[in-house]
């Protein structure tokens, strides 16, 4: 059965490399033994998720909108493009430069993959499923999304970049592939990027209320940062297409969440009830069956112990911005 490490990479450029999943993808491709170069405009990532990694052997940051074009000066073999606003605050801040990233960042990312003859990776989400009718979620759901909700700017340049990545496979034979990752949480995320796993711990941890939307019975799947990079990296090395779920098939409430993030940080807060999000999904949960079956790919780390490192992370770590 395929892993992720069943395949060796000799160079791989991450976009978006400096954000949260991006910068755990080059530590573990560097703990791999390839050369990496990371491409990050610092829209939304921060310098200090790849400072541990600017001494190393083999890692190169480049600087840029990808958006903009893609200079690399060695030919990689893999392309992974996670370059994207991806949490609510951030999308709905920066709409015009999500929707850029999400279509002429991810036609250059493909291009680059194509002239190099490179592995290609596209980072979905689960977002292309937007208020899902059908629950769990598998590949073969068309989805419910609102093209022109405030969701939209974000839900429509993934399955834009989709449609594109299919369409160039289709057309030039671009060796490629679609991950559609399901609500990822682990250290390095953002304390006030407005979703559900960072702004319950930092909240918990100031002794302020916890903030859930609604009657808080929608529900989430938490996968650890861990697990999806794993996932990642076994979707690149299988050779397969995709799309494949890459996600955590436990559900758990907001409000669920909320009294856990309280318990596991020994927190005094209270929780307090806001209003729910115009489009916020009822539902979200993944069928992995097809990531199972064909990558041998199940996540492994629980969500109580997922969220004991994401809370010990930002007791040390945890920035405030």
């Amino acid at each position: 059965m395929t892993t992720a490490l069943s395949r060796s990479w000799e160079h791989a450029v991450v976009t978006g490399g400096a954000g949260f999943v991006g910068s755990h993808l080059c530590a573990a491709l560097l703990d791999a033994g390839a050369a990496v170069t990371c491409v990050d405009d610092f829209s939304t990532g921060r310098p200090e998720n790849i400072s541990p990694l600017l001494e190393q052997p083999g890692f190169t940051l480049v600087q840029a909108n990808v958006a903009e074009g893609l200079r690399i000066k060695r030919t990689p073999d893999l392309v992974l493009h996670f370059a994207s606003p991806a949490s609510p605050a951030d999308y709905l801040r920066l709409p015009l430069h999500t929707m850029e990233t999400g279509s002429l960042g991810t036609r250059n990312a493909l291009e680059l993959a194509r002239s190099s003859r490179a592995r290609f990776v596209l980072a979905s989400t689960s977002e292309v499923y937007g208020d899902p009718q059908q629950n769990p979620q598998d590949e073969r759901y068309w989805g419910n999304v609102n093209p022109v909700g405030p969701r939209s700017v974000y839900d429509e340049a993934k399955r834009f970049g989709e449609a594109l990545t299919t369409a160039h496979a289709d057309t030039h034979g671009t060796d490629t592939c679609i991950v559609r990752l399901f609500n990822t949480y682990g250290p390095r995320m953002r304390g006030h990027d407005g979703r559900a796993v960072p702004t319950f711990v930092r909240q918990a941890l100031a002794g302020e209320p916890l903030t859930v939307t609604g009657d808080g019975l929608q529900t989430r799947s938490l996968c650890y940062v861990d697990d999806t990079v794993r996932g990642i990296l076994a979707a690149a090395a299988h050779g397969m297409r995709g799309p494949v779920n890459i996600g955590n098939p436990t559900e758990i409430t907001m409000l669920d969440l909320a009294r856990l993030v309280v318990e596991l940080a020994g927190s005094p807060s209270e929780i307090r009830f806001i209003e729910r999000p115009v489009d916020d999904p009822a539902v979200r949960c993944p069928d992995i069956t097809l990531a199972r079956d064909k990558l041998g790919w199940e996540p492994h780390v629980r969500p109580e112990e997922g969220l004991r490192r994401t809370i010990a992370w930002f007791r040390e770590d945890g920035t405030d911005d």
